[in-house]
């Protein structure tokens, strides 16, 4: 690449961060420049129980305001792990179904929670089940994009390593989310964790937070060394999602919430990382 080539990212965002309703989270998201959403619920339903008249009528409203989708946030493997190991399978194949409906070939997973149980101790029933999540995607050309939340087996850096390197699927990438490190007591995530998983990351989740208190905050303005993230994955050659997750008023267990305002000064707390890295958002 030439020194005058730009460098140029997608900017993608949770829409159900900003409203429940697509029309309100599509118009949101282009006045701060985005073009792709990443959808994770829709009127309140979360993707793994969307209709298929509420997938016509999401998919109708991102075709008419040309919004592409950049990922599916499923909540696939957010569940403990006594259950059988086939059933977060079944819930795999219906997102799978939400994927194809709106365009995208890439859905976000988790890896179990451990819910008091040593790693060591669940790690096995944890790569059994990912195993089998990562053949069903392979059947179905999907990317399955593992994001480090807290509480699951893949928190921290060593371990989402670990992960990736079992299950050994081309089918099982790495979403990388600076905040949810911070808030498993990974001190520097950058320093600690990217060289390990860069080969592996292919999308990057934009939120920050405290290391003192867990609070979230607009990237740049916690401890998880977002801006030298977005700096490293500029230099070599990084040019996919960035996509804004900023659980700037509240969380759960399934997602987070923000409103249109404060995921404006989420937005532009990341546009202004971007502009000092030479990043482009589009």
């Amino acid at each position: 690449m030439s020194d005058a080539e730009p460098i140029a990212w997608s900017l993608s965002g949770f829409g159900d961060e900003i409203d429940p309703n697509p029309e309100v989270q599509v118009a949101v998201l282009h006045a701060l420049g985005a073009r792709f959403i990443e959808v994770r619920s829709a009127w309140g339903v979360n993707v793994v129980d969307l209709d298929d008249a509420q997938l016509a009528a999401q998919k109708a409203v991102f075709a008419q305001s040309g919004m592409g989708v950049s990922a599916i946030a499923s909540p696939i493997g957010k569940v403990g792990l006594d259950g059988d190991p086939r059933a977060e399978v079944d819930r795999l194949r219906r997102v799978i179904r939400v994927a194809e409906a709106l365009g995208t070939s890439s859905i976000r997973i988790f890896s179990f929670f451990l819910e008091g149980t040593a790693p060591e101790q669940a790690r096995s029933a944890v790569m059994e089940r990912m195993s089998l999540l990562a053949d069903a995607a392979e059947q179905a050309g999907v990317t399955l994009l593992h994001e480090n939340e807290k509480g699951i087996y893949g928190d921290t850096p060593e371990r989402v390593l670990d992960l990736v390197e079992t299950v050994g699927s081309p089918a099982v990438r790495v979403a990388w989310d600076s905040a949810n490190f911070v808030q498993v007591g990974v001190a520097h995530p950058h320093d600690e964790g990217y060289a390990k998983l860069r080969p592996y990351l292919d999308y990057l989740q934009v939120k920050d937070a405290l290391s003192a208190t867990g609070e979230v905050v607009p990237a740049g303005e916690g401890d998880g060394q977002v801006a030298a993230t977005v700096q490293a994955l500029a230099a070599d050659g990084y040019r996919g999602f960035a996509s804004l997750e900023p659980h700037l008023a509240s969380a759960h267990d399934l997602g987070g919430f923000s409103g249109a305002f404060a995921f404006g000064v989420a937005a532009r707390a990341f546009r202004r990382l971007a502009d000092d890295a030479g990043i482009a958002l589009r």
